[in-house]
C-alpha cells in the first residue's frame, strides 16, 4: 500500500521539481512527488493528512558529529553557552572558573558512590579570561574522587591530582609537549592531545571504548536528532569494537529507532593495514540504519586549544605551534592503502599546515593510483585558503567546514588564536563553492549543539556571538546553505543516491517544519520551528516521548537537573 503525505509545501532540493504538495511513499521509499492528480498512477494509496499544515524538506544530514553527545549528558555541562539536553532541560552557560567549580561541587554532592568519577565537558578557558583550571583547583572539589573536565574541543582534558595518581602521571621527569609542568616539575593537570589524554580518560568516564558501547547514550542522541530535523547523522571517530557494533546494530534495528547512523572507524590503537581490513569487515555488517566501512584520521588538534598546526606566522598571540597527531609517513600510508582498497577517508585538519600535509599526501597517493570518485573529505579544514581549495578541486577532495565556529569562537579567534585577517576567512564556504569543491557544513556535536538549520544560519550570516559579521565575503545564500545540509552532506558520505532530496526512488526521509525556510529567510533561519522527522516513511514527532529511560537513569538525571537551571 502507498501512503501519500499531504503537506503545506514540500521543498524537494530536486531542481527538476523544486516544490510540491504531495509525496507518495511505499516501503520506506519515495515513489512519486507532485500533485494529487499525478500520484494515483503509482497504484492504490491512502492519504495521510497529519502533516498537511507542515513544510517538508529532505531529512537533514549531519555530516560531522559524534554519537557520544548523548552519553555526555550524564556528565556535568561546563561550557560558556546555554545548552539544551535531550529532555529539554536548559543547562545555563558559565562565565568563570568559580562558577564552574560551584557546579561541580553541587553535582558531587549528588554522587552516592564515593569512588565514582566526577566528569564535566564543554569547558573552554578562553571564555574565562584565559585562566585555565589546574589540578589544585579541582582538588578543592574533591581530592579523593577522580575528576576530569573535558574541553569543548575534546582535545584537552583537565584532571585533579587523584586522576594523575591513577594514571601514573604524578611524577617528575615527564617530557612531552602535551603535558605542561608546574614549578615543581609535576604535571599541572592539563593533558593536551588524544595520546596523553588516553591514560586518564578511563578514570573519568571519557574512554572512547566505553562511550561507543553506551546504549543509553545512543538512544539519547537519537532523541536530539528528531528535535533537530536530522534523519542521517555521523559517528565520525568511533572505535567500533565487536560489542559496540553488536549494540548499535541491535538498537538501530529496532522498529522505532528514528535515525540513520554513518560511523567511521578512527585510526587509533591499530596499524594502517589492519584499519583498512577492519573497514572491509565492518562494511559487510552495514544495514540501512547503520552504515559502516569508512575510516577517520586526525592530523592535528584544535585551534582554540592551540594544538592545531598553523603555517607561518603561527598563532596570533605567539603560542607555540600545535601538535601533529600523525606523522606524514603514516598519513601517506593511509591514503595509499585506502585508494587501493576503495575505502573512504575522512581527515580532521584544523590548521592550514595540517590541511597542506593532507593534500600533499593525497596527491602522492593519487599519483600512484587513479581514483576518480574517492570523495576523501577534509573535516573542519578551518583555515584553508583559496589556493588550498583550488588544490582540493583538482584532487577531487570534498570539504566539510565548521561554520558553527564563527558564532561560538569567532570573537576569540580574532583576539587570540589567528588574528582578524585569518579569522575573516575561516570556514570559507563561499570560496570553497567558487572553487567547485563539494562542500558541506557541520556542528561537530557535542563540540557545538546539533542543529543543521542553525549551522546553515551561521554559514549564511557569519555572525559571532557578539554580533560581529566575520568575513562578509564568505557569506553564502540560503539556497547554498540548505543544499549543504542535505545533498551536500549526503555527497560527502557517498549517500547522495539515497538521501538529500525528495524525489522518486530515494528514501522517504523528511524534516518536518512548522515554518518555510525559504520564506522566513536567511537572517531568521535558526528560528525555524522543527515539528519532527519522517525517516524511512515512519513519522516521529519531537514532542512525543518514544523512548523510555529506566527509573535509575531518571533518578540520576533528576540530581543533575537541580543544578542545570
Amino acid at each position: 500500500m502507498i501512503t501519500v503525505y499531504r503537506a503545506k509545501k514540500i521543498i524537494t532540493m530536486n531542481p527538476s521539481r523544486p516544490a510540491a504538495t504531495h509525496v507518495a511513499v511505499r516501503n520506506g521509499r519515495i515513489v512519486g512527488v507532485g500533485t494529487p492528480e499525478e500520484l494515483p498512477g503509482f497504484g492504490r494509496s491512502v492519504l495521510d493528512t497529519q502533516l498537511s499544515d507542515k513544510v517538508l524538506m529532505p531529512g537533514l544530514v549531519e555530516g560531522h558529529c559524534h554519537v557520544m553527545q548523548g552519553a555526555f549528558w550524564r556528565r556535568a555541562y561546563c561550557g560558556p553557552f546555554d545548552r539544551i539536553d535531550p529532555d529539554g532541560v536548559v543547562w545555563r552557560g558559565l562565565s568563570s572558573n568559580a562558577l564552574l567549580l560551584n557546579r561541580l561541587r553541587e553535582v558531587e554532592v549528588g554522587l552516592n558512590d564515593p569512588g565514582a568519577p566526577l566528569a564535566g565537558w564543554g569547558y573552554d578557558p578562553l571564555f574565562f579570561n584565559g585562566e585555565c583550571l589546574d589540578r589544585r583547583d579541582l582538588d578543592q572539589v574533591s581530592s579523593e574522587r577522580p575528576i576530569g573536565i573535558l574541553h569543548a574541543s575534546c582535545h584537552i582534558l583537565n584532571v585533579n591530582t587523584k586522576v594523575l595518581e591513577l594514571s601514573g602521571l604524578l611524577r617528575t621527569g615527564l617530557n612531552h609537549r602535551g603535558i605542561p609542568l608546574d614549578e615543581n616539575g609535576l604535571p599541572t593537570g592539563e593533558l593536551r592531545g588524544h595520546e596523553v589524554m588516553s591514560a586518564a580518560n578511563r578514570h573519568v568516564g571519557f574512554l572512547r571504548e566505553e562511550l561507543g558501547r553506551d546504549e543509553l547514550g545512543l538512544r539519547q542522541f537519537a532523541r536530539q536528532c528528531i528535535r533537530s530535523g536530522v534523519t542521517t547523522a555521523t559517528d565520525l571517530a568511533a572505535l567500533l569494537s565487536d560489542d559496540a557494533v553488536e549494540m548499535m546494530l541491535r538498537v538501530t534495528g529496532e522498529k522505532d529507532f528514528p535515525v540513520r547512523i554513518a560511523a567511521a572507524r578512527k585510526l587509533v590503537n591499530i596499524t594502517v593495514p589492519n584499519l583498512i581490513h577492519r573497514a572491509h569487515e565492518l562494511l559487510e555488517q552495514s544495514t540501512d540504519r547503520l552504515r559502516l566501512g569508512a575510516i577517520k584520521v586526525v592530523a592535528d588538534g584544535s585551534i582554540q586549544g592551540f594544538t592545531a598546526r598553523l603555517r607561518k606566522p603561527g598563532y596570533f598571540n605567539g603560542s607555540p605551534n600545535g601538535l601533529w597527531y600523525l606523522p606524514p609517513e603514516q598519513l601517506k600510508e593511509v591514503y595509499r592503502l585506502a585508494l587501493r582498497e576503495d575505502v573512504q577517508v575522512h581527515t580532521h585538519t584544523n590548521g592550514d599546515q595540517a590541511t597542506e600535509l593532507a593534500l600533499d599526501c593525497i596527491e602522492d597517493a593519487l599519483q600512484l593510483r587513479s581514483a576518480p570518485d574517492h570523495r576523501f573529505t577534509l573535516q573542519h579544514c578551518q583555515l584553508a585558503d583559496a589556493a588550498q581549495f583550488r588544490r582540493m578541486h583538482g584532487l577531487g577532495v570534498c570539504v566539510n567546514l565548521f561554520s558553527n565556529h564563527i558564532y561560538y569562537w569567532g570573537d576569540l579567534h580574532c583576539r587570540h588564536t589567528v588574528g582578524p585577517e585569518r579569522a575573516e576567512r575561516m570556514n570559507a564556504c563561499a570560496t570553497a563553492l567558487a572553487c567547485s569543491v563539494p562542500t558541506t557544513i557541520h556542528s561537530d556535536a557535542p563540540i557545538t549543539p546539533l542543529g543543521p538549520l542553525f549551522t546553515a544560519w551561521c554559514a549564511i550570516n557569519r555572525l559571532t556571538s557578539s554580533g560581529r559579521v566575520l568575513g562578509r565575503n564568505e557569506c553564502i545564500s540560503i539556497d547554498a546553505a540548505l543544499h549543504a545540509i542535505t545533498l551536500g552532506a549526503a555527497y560527502t558520505l557517498k549517500l547522495d543516491g539515497e538521501i538529500g532530496s525528495i524525489e522518486c526512488g530515494k528514501r522517504a526521509d523528511f524534516a518536518v517544519l512548522e515554518d518555510d525556510p525559504t520564506r522566513i529567510g536567511g537572517k531568521r533561519l535558526k528560528d525555524v520551528r522543527i515539528w519532527g522527522t519522517v525517516q524511512d516513511g515512519r513519522v516521529f514527532a519531537a514532542a512525543e516521548v518514544w523512548w523510555r529511560s529506566t527509573q535509575k537513569t531518571r533518578k540520576w538525571q533528576k540530581s543533575l537537573w537541580s543544578v542545570a537551571i
